[in-house]
């Protein structure tokens, strides 16, 4: 491309997309930020989805699994996929398909956090806090806790 020419809205989402998964929302925000009229991105997207290079429901599977692989659990990955605006159709489809275990997930995470155990109630404490920002489930944070006080 010539220096100084101008990228039109379908290579700026094509580069876009090369680097990771976007929503369609998220597509259409940075698009319009460069400057590109709404009809131009309305019309650049619906060729993407067409093509299958940017599709919503893989969008959501992919930044779930990143999000459970880091540590965060059902209800941080739902909020998360909720702020990306997808339809919750989406969102319960991509959580199902995680099959995630959350009481095994919660309890590995306290044992790379605690790998001496929950010494103290104040580090019982720690622990249930950060299962719980972390967006965890009751069951799965008391379940964790049990589990390491038993070991």
């Amino acid at each position: 491309m010539p220096r100084g020419a101008r990228r039109t809205p379908l290579q700026q989402a094509v580069g876009l997309l090369q680097r990771r998964e976007h929503s369609r929302r998220e597509l259409t925000q940075k698009l319009r930020a460069r400057g590109a009229e709404a009809d131009e991105v309305a019309s650049a997207l619906e060729r993407l989805a067409g093509n299958g290079l940017q599709d919503d429901e893989r969008f959501a599977q992919s930044l779930a699994r990143q999000r459970c692989t880091a540590g965060y659990g059902l209800h941080a990955i739902e909020v998360e996929l909720k702020r990306h605006h997808l339809d919750d159709a989406v969102i319960g489809h991509a959580i199902d398909l995680l099959e995630a275990d959350w009481n095994q997930l919660a309890e590995g995470l306290l044992q790379r956090r605690f790998p001496h155990g929950l010494l103290s109630t104040a580090d019982q404490r720690r622990a249930s806090a950060l299962l719980s920002r972390r967006g965890f489930p009751a069951d799965a944070v008391r379940h964790a806790l049990d589990a390491m006080r038993q070991s």
